[in-house]
């Protein structure tokens, strides 16, 4: 059994053989739970993370449509990228 600290931030370290044997890697996401006093984080595939990212973009009202047709749609795509495309871009 691996013992982990908490920082002062609140952050865990996941030992390298947990890592491993979990198949966790870097921008990988853990469903974390509290069950009967014990925290379990899982491990979610990637396809989960997409779906994530695409609710939280419905949440956040970063969607457009619905569309009546697909020529309607890509109308609406070609307007928005000459639009973004006009946006001054921010540093990252």
């Amino acid at each position: 059994m691996a013992l982990v600290k908490v920082k002062t931030r609140y952050q865990v370290t996941l030992p390298s053989t947990v890592r491993n044997r979990a198949g966790v890697g870097v921008g990988d996401l853990l469903e974390a739970k509290v069950e009967r006093g014990r925290i379990t984080l899982t491990p979610k595939p990637p396809v989960e993370r997409e779906i994530a990212e695409g609710l939280e973009d419905l949440k956040r009202g970063r969607v457009y449509g619905p569309f009546a047709s697909a020529d309607e749609m890509v109308r609406s795509l070609h307007r928005n990228a000459k639009r973004l495309a006009a946006r001054p871009r921010s540093r990252e």
